[in-house]
């Protein structure tokens, strides 16, 4: 399974590994929630930590975008 991340680390990350990053948290979650629906987690909370790191994951992904387009406004004449 992959290392909970905070935001200070995803930020660190290029857009393409960041989207790699997520796509592979998102892939966790899943495989986590079909293994609890058949059987008794050792660490429930786990499905609360990556829903939270996929959060933060998001929320750099969007303040980079929204920081592309404002850059890219400003250069509008």
């Amino acid at each position: 399974m992959s290392a909970i991340m905070d935001a200070k680390e995803f930020r660190e990350l290029s857009p393409d590994e960041l989207a790699h990053k997520l796509r592979e948290l998102r892939d966790d979650l899943l495989k986590l929630k079909l293994r609890a629906s058949v059987t008794q987690l050792e660490n429930p909370a786990r499905i609360r930590q990556l829903r939270r790191a996929i959060a933060r994951g998001e929320t750099v992904r969007r303040e980079s975008l929204r920081g592309a387009d404002s850059a890219a406004a400003e250069q509008v004449p």
